[in-house]
Formats: structure tokens, C-alpha cells, sequence
């Protein structure tokens, strides 16, 4: 038998595998039912609907693509620390996240500082990136304790 045949299936042995995957998931335990992650992503939402059509031509993809990068890291990397297996580098990728939204505070400062948006949207937008951060920390130290639970 070749290396490759090994590896090879017929359509319906692969239809058989989607069934019993889907079978067993559990949409109760999955990244997107984080308070988190809804957190983080109305952050995103906000700035992909409400600041960026904002910016003026020639910050479009300078400061723009900063802003879309930062926003999605925050979604991203919440969706990615959760899929890993170990306590300390879902964590990590956790604080990334954190870091994405400091960066976005930074982004919403300067919009301001360069008058692209007015005083009411920046609150609005430091208020979800406080309540992500704040709701984030908290998911942090939650994985934290956990790390320390089963590390007896």
C-alpha cells in the first residue's frame, strides 16, 4: 500500500465523519458564548461601523488598517487562546487581545486628537473598550485560577 492511499477516503466515509462531529459539538462550550468575546466583538462592530467610514480619505489605510487589524486581533485571539489546550497559552494569546484593545484606546485618542470623530462617539468608544477590558481581565484571572486548580 502506498504512503498516500493511507490517507485517503471515500466521500461517504468523510460524510460519516461530519455526522458524528456534529453529533457531539457542544455549541454551550464554544468561544462565542464568552462574555468576552461579545465584548470584545461589539468593540469591532463599533469601529468597523461607526469609526472607519469616519476617517478621512488619506487615513483610510494607514490609521484604518491599524484600527481593523486591532479590532480583529481581539475577536481573534479570544477564538484562538480558547481552542488551546493548555491553561497558560490560552492565556496568553488572552493578553493579546488585552494588548489589541490598549491599542484601539490609542486609535480612538488619536481620531479625536485629529477631530475624525466628536467627543460623544469617543466616549461611546472608550466605554466598550473599558467593559471588554475589565470583562476580559476578569476571563484572565478566571483561566488563571483554573491553571492553578488543576496544577495539584
Amino acid at each position: 500500500m502506498k504512503n498516500q492511499d493511507k490517507y485517503t477516503t471515500n466521500e461517504d466515509d468523510n460524510l460519516k465523519l461530519i455526522e458524528e462531529t456534529l453529533v457531539r459539538y457542544n455549541s454551550a462550550k464554544d468561544f462565542i458564548t464568552l462574555d468576552a468575546w461579545k465584548k470584545a466583538r461589539n468593540v469591532r462592530l463599533f469601529f468597523y461601523n461607526t469609526v472607519l467610514p469616519l476617517l478621512p480619505k488619506e487615513e483610510k489605510y494607514d490609521l484604518g488598517s491599524q484600527i481593523r487589524r486591532a479590532s480583529v486581533s481581539c475577536t481573534n485571539n479570544i477564538a484562538e487562546g480558547y481552542g488551546r489546550f493548555h491553561f497558560q497559552e490560552s492565556m496568553q494569546f488572552y493578553r493579546t487581545s488585552r494588548g489589541s484593545l490598549y491599542e484601539l484606546k490609542d486609535d480612538i485618542i488619536t481620531c479625536l486628537d485629529q477631530n475624525y470623530i466628536n467627543k460623544e462617539l469617543f466616549v461611546k468608544g472608550i466605554i466598550l473598550i473599558e467593559d471588554a477590558k475589565i470583562t476580559l481581565n476578569g476571563y484572565i484571572n478566571y483561566t488563571e485560577n483554573q491553571k492553578k486548580k488543576y496544577a495539584k
